[in-house]
C-alpha cells in the first residue's frame, strides 16, 4: 500500500461521527450506496474490516478505530484550514461562526463577542442562536466553530466535543425601581408572594432559581416565564415582576433596561461554557473569547 486515498477515508470518518451511512451520506451529498461502496474500496486497501455490526448499529472494528483516531487528526484541521481561508478572502479577515444558545443573555454574549469585532480586528463574526442540541449538531457537522451554552455538554449528546468553562457569576435580583424598593427590604422573604418573571422549564437556571427559592421557603408568583432573557429584562423594566440576571453585567443591565438590584443571592451561580471539536483550543478566535472571559468579564 503506497498511498493512501483520503476521500475513501473522510467518507469512513463521517460515517463514525454521523453515526451511522445514511446521515454521513446526507451530510456528505452523496448517495449511501456510494458512500457503502467507497469504504469497501477502503477495507480492501487496509485489508481489514473497519465496521461490525452490533443490533442494528455498525460501530468501528479495532482496525476502525485506529483509522479513526488518525482521521481525528487529519481533517478537523483541514476543515479548520478551509475556514479560515473562507474567512481571509472576506475582505482580509478570517470568518469565525458561533452557535448561542438561546439561555445565553444577551449581554453576557455581546461582553464575549464584542472583542471579535471591535476595532482592527482580525474576524468576521457569524452568530446563530438556537437550542443547545441544535447547536451542538452544527458544531458536530463543523458548520459552527464554537457553541456558547450555559452548561457544558450533556454526558448524553453523542457527540465528540469539549467543554471550556469560561467563568461563573454570582446571581442577583432585579426589577423596576419602584417594585425593587419595595422588595429590598428583608430580601429575600420579601420575594414570598411577589410577581416573579422566570425561564422556562427548558432551562439549567430555573432548576437552580426553584430549588434555591425551595430552600429558603420562598414561593414567588410566576407571572410569565420566558425562553429569551432580553424579554425577561424587558417585562421587568414595564415593572410586571422581578427577574434574574449574572452580576457580571449588572451595570449594563441596570443602564440598558432601568432597572435596579433587588439582592444578591451569594449561593446562586451560573456557568457559562465555550463547547468545541478541540480538547486543546487552537482557533484564535475561540482562544480569544475564552481569555477575554477569564481574565475580564468573570475575573474575581
Amino acid at each position: 500500500m503506497r498511498h493512501l486515498n483520503y476521500n475513501h477515508l473522510l467518507y469512513f470518518w463521517t460515517v463514525v461521527r454521523e453515526g451511522g451511512i445514511g446521515p454521513a451520506a446526507a451530510a456528505l451529498h452523496l448517495t449511501p450506496q456510494t458512500v457503502s461502496g467507497q469504504i469497501k474500496l477502503l477495507e480492501d486497501q487496509l485489508q481489514g474490516a473497519l465496521f461490525e455490526k452490533q443490533g442494528r448499529r455498525l460501530v468501528p472494528t479495532e482496525l476502525g478505530r485506529l483509522a479513526y483516531d488518525y482521521a481525528q487528526e487529519i481533517f478537523p484541521r483541514g476543515l479548520e484550514l478551509a475556514s479560515l481561508l473562507r474567512g481571509a478572502r472576506s475582505h482580509g479577515r478570517r470568518s469565525v461562526t458561533i452557535g448561542v444558545s438561546d439561555a445565553v443573555p444577551k449581554l453576557v454574549t455581546w461582553r464575549m463577542l464584542a472583542p471579535l469585532v471591535a476595532g482592527d480586528s482580525a474576524f468576521k463574526l457569524v452568530c446563530h442562536e438556537g437550542a443547545l442540541a441544535d447547536l451542538l449538531t452544527d458544531l458536530a457537522a463543523h458548520k459552527l466553530d464554537l457553541v456558547l451554552s450555559t452548561s457544558a455538554l450533556p454526558a448524553d449528546s453523542g457527540i465528540k466535543a469539549f467543554s471550556h468553562l469560561l467563568g461563573e457569576s454570582t446571581l442577583g435580583f432585579f426589577a423596576a425601581p419602584t417594585l425593587a424598593k419595595k422588595l429590598r427590604r428583608n430580601f429575600p422573604h420579601s420575594l414570598q408572594g411577589a410577581p416573579l418573571l422566570a425561564p422556562t422549564d427548558r432551562s439549567a437556571g430555573r432548576r437552580v432559581l426553584d430549588a434555591w427559592l425551595e430552600a429558603r421557603g420562598v414561593s414567588p408568583s410566576i407571572v410569565g416565564e420566558f425562553d429569551d432573557s432580553a424579554l425577561i429584562k424587558t417585562f421587568a423594566q414595564q415593572g410586571l415582576g422581578a427577574c434574574v440576571a449574572p452580576l457580571a453585567i449588572a451595570k449594563e443591565i441596570e443602564h440598558q433596561y432601568g432597572i435596579a438590584p433587588i439582592g444578591t443571592a451569594t449561593d446562586l451561580v451560573a456557568r457559562f461554557y465555550a463547547i468545541s471539536t478541540e480538547r486543546k483550543i487552537r482557533h484564535p478566535a475561540v482562544a480569544a473569547i475564552t481569555m477575554g472571559a477569564r481574565s475580564a468579564l468573570f475575573a474575581r
